[in-house]
């Protein structure tokens, strides 16, 4: 067995212990495999071990990566995870099943276009900046409530949140934030939680964790420009 099959074994199995250990976990909790700097030879271990949801950042190295997967193992679910400019929008319309990162008006209306023009649109999830960090992509908890209201108006998929609490701070407030704002607003779907507290997230109810270093090992530097905003860091 391979390291990174070893590596998925075993934050599986911590999944399903956290959530033994929850009082009121979700009903289930999805791993997304962040393989983001990792090529194809890393990711197939995982694929011919059975694993099938990824997450991506950046949707130029998407492209370059998935396509050719998708072809050959079926059942492949591709979440974007990294901020989206609108000059990105129907490249990850053609390739992502999920988008994390809705996270401004403008995008919200991209995206209502590009569906009126016949698009399939992918779930949505509301990227939710809980620490208010300028240098990082998600709208204000404050100003969430009327993103997922214009949202709802434009009849766009959206099916949950999703927030990455800052580096150096407990992230149980911000657990706490988001699933709050998740049950105001009737939203099932919780993307929260990383390779260093993806158990906490979910002991808050989280849906889906986001898990990169701790089964690929640290992530490689890409030489390439960012085709994203600023960087979704630390899966």
């Amino acid at each position: 067995m391979s390291l990174e099959a070893e590596n998925l074994a075993h934050i599986l199995a911590r999944i399903e212990a956290a959530r033994k250990a929850a009082i009121r976990p979700a009903a289930s909790t999805t791993l997304v495999a962040v393989s983001k700097t990792h090529g194809p030879e890393r990711v197939q271990p995982l694929l011919d071990a059975g694993h099938r949801v990824f997450g991506e950042n950046r949707v130029r190295e998407a492209h370059a990566k998935w396509p050719a997967l998708k072809d050959r193992f079926p059942g492949i679910v591709l979440h974007l995870i990294g901020p989206l400019q609108t000059n990105k929008l129907r490249d990850a319309l053609a390739l992502f099943d999920v988008i994390e990162t809705l996270d401004r008006p403008r995008l919200a209306e991209a995206l209502a276009q590009e569906r009126d023009r016949g698009a399939r649109l992918p779930d949505l999830f509301l990227q939710v900046n809980t620490g208010e960090e300028p240098q990082k992509a998600g709208v204000a908890p404050l100003e969430a409530p009327s993103l997922i209201v214009r949202a709802r108006a434009l009849s766009l998929p959206l099916k949950g949140l999703m927030c990455i609490p800052p580096a150096d701070a407990d992230p149980v407030p911000h657990f706490a934030l988001l699933a709050k704002l998740a049950r105001d607003h009737a939203l099932p779907l919780l993307s929260m939680g990383m390779s260093g507290d993806f158990e906490r997230a979910i002991r808050f109810g989280a849906t889906h964790v986001r898990v990169g270093s701790a089964i690929f090992g640290p992530r490689l530097q890409l030489s390439e420009k960012k085709d994203g905003l600023a960087d979704n860091e630390r899966r």
